[in-house]
């Protein structure tokens, strides 16, 4: 399953060590979920995304700022040379109780920025105004998923989190989550972030040591979700 793959990716690393539950964070560019983690299977789904990911925004935006893709580390770079306090973008979602995210609206906040700046017949923007736009956008989704996390982890009295998916290699939302949550955060190394095949051999093995036994045969699933998994020897 290629969620849990990035669910439990941070696990590869053999010296972290997770008190169960705890509580993940998936941020990619399909999916932006949190989910308490009972068990290897056993997923609890507490938010999500009710349109765009966090991944895909950051794409998005990207391209609205002519940045290239994949979007979320070259905004990310244009972004650390952006004023913090020039602009203020909206925290969607983030002023009504609940744990599921909305990016669509910040996307549309953030096209409209760049249509109100963009200048001549070619429409584009300065180098500076690029920046600004980038880091206002990067430091919108990244509080975000602050106070969605703080909730999260409140809500259950749990103090691990562990984040993973291309989105958490971004060293903005590392870097506050460590700072504004009274929590251990874990993430896997950057190279294991984005999609990979150790994360599903990682899963693989720790449902074989676990006692998981399963035929040759493959039902394929395009939708699949984390919380319809099932448990190892349950």
């Amino acid at each position: 399953h290629h969620m849990e793959g990035h669910l439990l990716a941070p696990l590869m690393d053999p010296q972290i060590e997770v008190p169960l539950p705890f509580i993940a964070l998936l941020v990619s560019g399909g999916h932006t979920q949190l989910v308490k983690v009972n068990a290897i299977g056993s997923y609890e789904l507490l938010g999500e995304s009710l349109d765009d990911a966090a991944g895909e925004a950051f794409d998005k935006a990207a391209k609205m700022l002519d940045l290239g893709f994949p979007g979320g580390p070259h905004l990310a770079k244009c972004a650390e040379a952006g004023d913090p306090d020039r602009f203020r973008f909206p925290r969607p979602m983030t002023d009504r109780p609940g744990l599921d995210f909305s990016f669509s609206g910040l996307k549309t906040y953030t096209l409209n920025k760049v249509r109100e700046l963009a200048t001549g017949s070619e429409h584009t923007l300065a180098a500076t105004d690029r920046a600004d736009i980038a880091r206002a956008f990067e430091e919108a989704v990244v509080d975000t998923m602050v106070i969605k996390c703080r909730r999260a982890l409140e809500a259950t009295g749990l103090d691990h989190l562990l984040m993973a998916g291309g989105v958490s290699a971004n060293a903005r939302l590392r870097a506050r989550l460590a700072e504004k949550l009274n929590a251990t955060v874990l993430y896997p190394p950057a190279k294991y972030c984005t999609d990979n095949g150790a994360m599903i051999a990682h899963v693989g093995a720790l449902r074989l040591a676990a006692g998981e036994r399963s035929p040759l045969g493959v039902a394929v699933r395009a939708r699949w979700p984390l919380d319809e998994l099932t448990v190892p020897g349950a």
